[in-house]
């Protein structure tokens, strides 16, 4: 294979006529300098508004949906109403009046119109003739997207979408599980309980915790230690290793000889599949599968 060659590019300077123009008048020689161009005029692109004049829809953050809930409207010392502008470096005070085109105090002028800004089983409806107010709450106010959040339809698509993924992966996975795996999962939820459930009704219980909690389906699924972390809980039930009343110590249910000591704030079946990846975990882990068959 040819190796590629290297390519030189040579730059020929353009030859810039110098003109002069010789005229002799009383024994002197006149140079007329090059006449500079003319600098191009570039215009100023104008940024487009991004503010869409339409009617909005706010609702209380958390699913929250009390039959009434009031906004702060104005500013007080208990409950400050600023916004920080960047132009000037300096808060400016914030405030609701139906009278008023700005929510700025500052820009108000004349007596003024004061509002309660109420959610009606957490949601606000403000129609596009309040502009004022929908920019109060869409830009300046505090607690936008703390106390509540702006409706918006393409975001909660896209929210809807990725739920309903997940959903679909999750359902997918729980189809194509082996019934151990399947076990490991649905014991993590449903405690002992799945020791007497029959393989079809670990199937139905399983599709159902991956519709209905698809996100928790998912990292359950993934988790490295739940096989062995299910694989403990079942050598416990059927009697072949003891977890004592304090939570803190696993014997062997036979003899009564520890196996290991459980750390401290720390889940005793997590701790026992740590521990069955060491060294000495393993050797205890073979006997106990053993045992099990």
């Amino acid at each position: 294979m040819a190796r590629p060659r290297k390519t030189t590019t040579t730059t020929t300077k353009p030859q810039v006529e110098e003109v002069v123009q010789e005229t002799v008048q009383e024994n002197e020689t006149v140079i007329e300098a090059p006449v500079a161009p003319k600098p191009v005029e570039v215009k100023e692109t104008k940024k487009k508004d991004e503010w869409e004049i339409k009617s909005r829809q706010y609702y209380l953050a958390g699913g929250k949906s009390p039959l009434t809930f009031t906004l702060a409207s104005k500013h007080t010392p208990r409950h400050p109403l600023l916004w920080f502008d960047p132009k000037t470096n300096s808060q400016r005070e914030i405030r609701y009046a139906t009278n008023q085109k700005s929510c700025f105090v500052d820009e108000q002028n004349g007596s003024v119109t004061m509002e309660h800004i109420v959610f009606k089983d957490g949601v606000l409806n403000v129609p596009k003739e309040k502009q004022s107010l929908q920019k109060l709450l869409s830009i300046y106010h505090p607690h936008k997207d703390r106390l509540y959040n702006e409706f918006d339809p393409i975001q909660e698509a896209e929210y809807g979408l990725e739920d309903l993924e997940t959903e679909l992966e999750a359902m997918t996975a729980a189809r194509e599980i082996d019934i151990d795996h399947a076990e490991a999962i649905l014991r993590a939820e449903s405690g002992s309980s799945v020791s007497k459930m029959t393989s079809k009704e670990i199937r139905r219980d399983l599709m159902v915790l991956a519709k209905t909690n698809p996100r928790l389906f998912i990292s359950l699924a993934l988790d490295d230690n739940i096989q062995l972390r299910n694989f403990a809980i079942k050598a416990a039930e059927q009697g072949i290793i003891k977890l004592s009343q304090d939570q803190r110590t696993f014997t062997w249910a036979s003899n009564g000889r520890k196996l290991m000591t459980v750390p401290f704030e720390e889940h005793p079946y997590s701790a026992m599949a740590s521990f069955f990846k060491t060294d000495e975990g393993m050797e205890i882990f073979s006997s106990i599968e053993k045992k099990l068959m």
